[in-house]
């Protein structure tokens, strides 16, 4: 027998519903004995209301408003965040399959003297100067034996030309010296050469000698902080503790993935969260724009229709190449 017969039926096996009819059919001392006027059935009403949450459906909509406001406050876990960090890099990888470095080189060399001349200006500026610059000091040697006033003149668009003129001749000339005019593949011999951090090195390791290393610039620390994967300010307090969510294998795609992301979708000022695929996924969501067309208005480079950083980026790259300087784009 079902639950709902077994609560019609009495004790003695008389209907419920049978009894409470004969009760209403006897009128009670001081009551009036006209007929009673007949009520609007309510229960038809309800169900067809597709508006009203069903009871048996879930909360009301601010209970389950509730609900979610005590789930946020709820402390993530360091497993769940791990699982979630995890997510983020593999669905990064679909979003970005063709992630590479947007710095234009042909060697080892080439890569570590546009890095250090990446500080403070854009990939594109860099690649926009380096032509002329590799064109007249293909070497490190020619370019350490440089006049120091002609390599200024060259690389002035990149800003900080001064100091950044002393750095890569002084890099070369370490090279030239210390290395036989070969870049090391060492993280502890990189570190020691004019001009050259952790940052720079890991560039290095990772897309000219395929050593795994994270790349912490400004866009991975932005990151990083609103995903919630670390809450230090540190360059190298963000890498050990990123380092100890992800396998070894995945740091340089990573930072490949996390750093097109900063760049296209979640930027600094005004993050375009109503374009982001992985909203499902980030703690910080509601920070930018959330209104799906202004936030599409916001998107840069090839997730905006316009030319990535590279003059010469990677044949699978879906987006337009950028155009050399003193070119219109």
């Amino acid at each position: 027998m079902s639950a709902e017969s077994n609560s019609a039926v009495g004790e003695h096996g008389a209907s419920k519903r049978a009894k409470a009819t004969n009760r209403k059919s006897a009128p009670e001392p001081g009551r009036a004995t006209g007929p009673r006027p007949t009520r609007t059935a309510k229960p038809e009403a309800r169900r067809a209301g597709p508006s009203e949450p069903s009871r048996t459906a879930g909360p009301a909509p601010r209970r389950a408003a509730e609900t979610e406001t005590r789930r946020a406050a709820k402390p993530e876990s360091r497993l769940a965040m791990v699982r979630r960090a995890r997510r983020i890099n593999r669905e990064l990888a679909e979003v970005y399959p063709y992630a590479h470095p947007e710095l234009d080189f042909r060697n080892p060399f080439e890569l570590l003297v546009a890095t250090v001349l990446s500080a403070q200006t854009t990939d594109l500026r860099v690649n926009q100067t380096t032509p002329a610059l590799f064109a007249k000091y293909p070497t490190p040697e020619d370019l350490a034996a440089a006049v120091p006033e002609e390599v200024e003149e060259l690389i002035r668009p990149t800003g900080f030309f001064r100091a950044k003129t002393k750095s890569i001749m002084g890099l070369s000339a370490a090279l030239r010296d210390d290395f036989g005019g070969e870049v090391p593949g060492r993280l502890e011999d990189l570190v020691k050469l004019p001009g050259v951090g952790r940052k720079t090195a890991f560039v290095v390791l990772g897309n000219a000698f395929g050593v795994p290393g994270i790349t912490v610039d400004t866009h991975f620390m932005r990151l990083a902080r609103r995903w919630r994967w670390t809450e230090s300010d540190d360059p190298v307090k963000i890498e050990a503790e990123v380092a100890t969510i992800f396998p070894k294998s995945e740091w340089t795609m990573l930072s490949h993935r996390v750093i097109f992301h900063g760049r296209r979708i979640c930027h600094a000022r005004k993050p375009a969260c109503g374009a982001c695929p992985i909203t499902h996924l980030c703690p910080s969501y509601g920070e930018g724009e959330t209104d799906p067309e202004k936030a599409a208005k916001l998107l840069k480079y090839e997730k905006g229709g316009f030319p990535g950083q590279r003059l010469n980026p990677p044949p699978d790259y879906p987006g337009r190449p950028a155009p050399p300087l003193g070119a219109s784009g």
